[in-house]
C-alpha cells in the first residue's frame, strides 16, 4: 500500500505568504488614505450641519420675534438652544451641539468648548473649530 500525504508543500506555502506580502505593501497606504479623505468628508459634512443648523435657529429666533439672548430658542423637535446676539447658536454645551443633535459616540469626534470656540476633533492637526457662526477646518493631520 501507498501512503499519499496530503496538504501543501513548503514552497507552495512559501509562494502564498509571499503573494500575501505583496498585496499588504500595495492595499495598506490606499487604506490609509481613504481612512484620511474619510475624516475630511465627516469634518465638511459637519460643517454643512453647522451651517444649516445655524439658519434655522436664526429663522426660528426671527419667526417669534425674539430679542436679546437670555432666551433661549426651542426647536420645532422642543430642542432647546442656547443662543448669543442675533440667534446664533452659543459655543457651550446647549448651543451649536444642541442645534445639531451631536452624538460623540456615533461620530467619532470629541467636543470641546473654550475660550470662545468649539471644537469638534479627532486630534488637533483635524478639526472643525465654531465660533458664534464662523467655522474653521484643519485636516492637515487628518
Amino acid at each position: 500500500m501507498t501512503n499519499k500525504n496530503k496538504g501543501f508543500t513548503l514552497i507552495e506555502l512559501v509562494v502564498v505568504i509571499a503573494v500575501l506580502g505583496i498585496l499588504a505593501v500595495v492595499a495598506v497606504p490606499r487604506f490609509i488614505n481613504i481612512t484620511s479623505e474619510s475624516r475630511i468628508a465627516v469634518l465638511n459634512g459637519l460643517a454643512g450641519n453647522i451651517r444649516t443648523a445655524v439658519s434655522l435657529v436664526q429663522t426660528k429666533y426671527k419667526a417669534a420675534a425674539m430679542s436679546g439672548v437670555a432666551t433661549p430658542v426651542t426647536m420645532d423637535d422642543g430642542t432647546t438652544v442656547i443662543i448669543v446676539a442675533g440667534g446664533i447658536p452659543s459655543n457651550v454645551a446647549g448651543g451649536i451641539d444642541a442645534a445639531i443633535n451631536f452624538n460623540a459616540a456615533s461620530s467619532g469626534l470629541a467636543l470641546t468648548s473654550a475660550a470662545g470656540s468649539a471644537t469638534f476633533a479627532f486630534n488637533s492637526t483635524c478639526q472643525l473649530v465654531y465660533n458664534a457662526g464662523a467655522i474653521t477646518l484643519t485636516t492637515g493631520g487628518c
